[in-house]
């Protein structure tokens, strides 16, 4: 795509009262990321302008109604309300749990009719986003049931890629969770993910044991020899190259996640704690397994350091620049299957020293 023709980037702004709308603008005041995307925030003028205000943030914002009225080179925010709101900084409240819905909701068909080309989401509080109509863990339950498709939460650096098998439940409910039905889906989405996102043509996937010490023979527990094995073996007898279960306990530490292009962990703290202590403020969060691209900062709401214009900014910069990169790699991938004569290698240089 060429500068004219650059990526819409939708942006729901997330918890009004947290850090989202401040690593939103602070991303956009370099004037340099317009060359990449044209940002699309879904919230009011009216709100980030009281932001931008209270913490001296210099990017230029152009209010629209309409996603028709988006103006590339700009950074575009559609009013979803037009109230006057009290933002509160550090403050969790319902209202706030209310707008990052309206907000998210606008974003997310916006998606769904190609008004916008990716999603990226800023944080959102889990409880106060909860009502009557809208009971969801989070971001990722919710899109997969607007955008359909198996969707799995994918945390990514260049580095360092970990999938979970279950995510936002109970640790105590973890292991009668894990099925070989879930295993086999789970290991087919970041297989295919990882071709098509990431541009990886011979994926090679790590997994990692249920309990301590991959159960140790059946003494800390049969669901590593019972299921997660069998389902592994079952994988890799269809070419797939798939190995575990590994100890969980030393595989990071000793640097053998690096011979990886992917790590499934069996459980969110399992796959999460390692991924933020390599990674933290340089991941993204992605949302895998659907037919759009999300992506959002590998952090939460930080109501402890709102409105004191001290937020880090990079990992929401980052899941932008993700966000762009995995589109591109998905019409590369579209382009490839419509015309595969069409991608042709390069001509080996018959120059001296070449």
């Amino acid at each position: 795509m060429s500068k004219n023709e650059n990526i819409i980037v939708g942006i729901s702004i997330g918890d009004l009262n947290g850090i989202g709308p401040e690593i939103v603008l602070k991303t956009f005041e370099d004037a340099r990321m317009l060359d990449f995307c044209t940002p699309l925030i879904f919230a009011s003028v009216k709100s980030m302008s009281f932001v931008k205000k209270e913490l001296e943030i210099s990017t230029n914002l152009h209010g629209i109604d309409h996603i028709n009225q988006l103006v590339p080179g700009k950074v575009n925010v559609l009013n979803v309300w037009k109230e006057s709101v009290d933002i509160e900084f550090g403050a969790e409240t319902s209202k706030m749990g209310e707008l990052a819905v309206k907000s998210l909701q606008a974003a997310v068909e916006a998606l769904k009719t190609d008004k916008i080309h990716v999603l990226v989401t800023a944080p959102i509080n889990k409880h106060n986003i909860q009502s009557e109509n809208f009971i969801f863990p989070g971001h990722t339950d919710f899109l997969a049931k607007e955008l359909g498709g198996e969707s799995m939460m994918f945390m990514i650096t260049d580095g360092l890629k970990v999938g979970l098998l279950t995510d936002h439940i109970p640790v105590k409910d973890v292991a009668k969770h894990i099925t070989e039905k879930l295993i086999l889906k789970k290991i087919e989405i970041i297989y295919n993910t990882l071709i098509n996102d990431f541009a990886i043509a011979v994926p090679k996937i790590a997994v990692l044991g249920i309990n301590p010490h991959t159960g140790d023979n059946g003494v800390i527990g049969e669901e590593d020899d019972k299921i997660l094995r069998p389902t592994l073996e079952k994988i890799n007898q269809s070419g797939k190259l798939v190995y575990g279960p590994y100890a969980a306990d030393s595989f990071f530490g000793s640097g053998n996640y690096k011979n990886f292009d992917a790590i499934v962990a069996a459980y969110h703290d399992q796959g999460l704690i390692p991924f933020k202590t390599l990674s933290f403020g340089q991941g993204v969060n992605y949302t895998a397994g659907l037919s759009k691209v999300r992506t959002s900062p590998d952090h939460g709401t930080a109501y402890d350091i709102a409105g004191k214009n001290i937020a880090d900014f990079t990992s929401f910069k980052e899941a932008v620049f993700k966000a762009i990169k995995i589109f591109k790699n998905r019409k590369l991938q579209e382009e490839i299957a419509e015309n595969p004569l069409k991608i042709q290698p390069k001509k080996l240089s018959t120059k001296k020293g070449s």
